[in-house]
């Protein structure tokens, strides 16, 4: 069966993103560690699940990587495989997308996940933002956590665990430290 994976950036006190929605202390210049976190994405995974704010700025940056003066041959593909993937969009308010194939979720989140999960096809996989990943966790539909920790305590933002209640056991498969600080770690989730 088809898994949701997690793929997100977090500080060490668990928070996404500053309580302005600020991302400046993000690792961004760690090749290394974005090989290892995203490298089978491309292989692996054929959904991309967002939510509208996230897609609105996917949207607007993407599509216009590949074709950008001096991008990487690394980040050319990464666009491409971004702008060819299908995309579902979970929105209240967009009545349309128009991004390379992109539609909106026509279902809710638990309702959509189930649909999706039993349709032929690869792993899906989450970014972001905060409120689109506090729902699918509160509803215990991702599968695997491939988390981003950034050396940094932020001591306010926005939590990426703030609305689960209770337990959620998971199996460490993976780590590996980078030189930046940033500690790449892959949980399964244990559905027993």
């Amino acid at each position: 069966m088809r898994k949701v994976i997690l793929f997100m950036h977090m500080s060490l006190d668990g928070f996404v993103c500053g309580p302005n929605g600020e991302q400046d202390w993000m690792t961004r210049d760690d090749d290394d560690m974005g090989k290892y976190l995203a490298s089978d994405f491309q292989s692996t995974v054929d959904t991309i699940l967002v939510g509208r704010v996230l897609y609105q700025g996917f949207a607007s940056f993407w599509p216009s990587v590949p074709t950008s003066p001096g991008i990487p041959d690394e980040l050319v593909d990464f666009g491409n495989w971004m702008n060819n993937t299908r995309k579902i969009v979970f929105s209240k308010t967009l009545q349309t997308v128009d991004w390379t194939n992109s539609s909106l979720a026509e279902r809710d989140i638990v309702e959509e996940v189930a649909y999706l999960k039993q349709q032929p096809g690869g792993d899906m996989v989450i970014f972001g933002g905060a409120a689109i990943v506090a729902a699918f966790a509160e509803q215990n539909l991702i599968d695997e956590y491939r988390i981003k920790l950034e050396p940094i305590i932020l001591g306010t933002g926005k939590p990426l665990f703030k609305q689960i209640n209770e337990r959620v056991k998971l199996t460490l498969t993976k780590s590996k430290a980078f030189n930046s600080g940033v500690v790449g770690l892959y949980y399964q989730v244990n559905r027993d």
